[in-house]
């Protein structure tokens, strides 16, 4: 089955649509120069709100590993995901102060892109087509990859279906194609794991 990661949730009725849709992900993005950032006092509040079945992962760019590993190892978050220009130093780092699952993105742009999230050292692999830029990637690349992966870039209710039926990847990551007015739409939620989740029956 499809895993689904719903990203960007800043708002508590973000929260009460996603314990309503049973998503298993939700993502808080700590990233200061994004519209969807909060704060990790505000993704706290957030967490006590989620339900226990959800996992919270913590988007990050170039974050400093001691304030990303005080977020894992206090349970604001279950998971980092690493967004930025971050090398196999810095998961090596990481991994000394955490023991909680990584997951690297990469920006799939070439054939070697995806030779480099392949060999990552992370738990999982994101593969998007940009940080956050919400359009879609030449998904025939993704043919020859081998290790499970996230996919993310431009997936919305409308063409995530065809995404699962062609690539059948290990989970789908969402953000702006679950918004309206630059807010998360309840609507657009629902719609999304529906779709997930009637290719994964079929």
């Amino acid at each position: 089955m499809t895993r689904i990661k719903l990203c960007g949730l800043s708002r508590p009725q973000d929260i009460a649509a996603a314990n309503e849709l049973r998503p298993d992900y939700i993502g808080f993005v700590f990233a200061p120069k994004s519209k969807r950032y909060v704060s990790p006092q505000q993704a706290e509040a957030l967490k006590k709100r989620l339900s226990p079945e959800i996992q919270a992962v913590g988007v990050f760019v170039n974050e400093d590993v001691d304030r990303v590993a005080a977020l894992l190892n206090s349970g604001v978050i279950d998971l980092a995901q690493l967004h930025g220009g971050e090398g196999p130093e810095y998961i090596d780092a990481l991994r000394r102060l955490t023991a909680r699952p990584l997951i690297q993105a990469v920006q799939v742009r070439t054939a070697a892109d995806l030779t480099l999230a392949e060999a990552s050292a992370a738990d999982h692999i994101l593969l998007d087509s940009g940080a956050g830029t919400g359009t879609v990637f030449d998904w025939t690349l993704l043919r020859q990859v081998k290790r499970s992966y996230f996919l993310a870039g431009g997936l919305d209710p409308d063409n995530v279906g065809a995404a699962v039926e062609g690539l059948r990847p290990w989970a789908v990551d969402v953000s702006s194609g679950i918004e309206t007015d630059g807010g998360k739409d309840p609507a657009k939620m629902a719609a999304f794991v529906a779709a997930v989740r009637k290719d994964d029956r079929t």
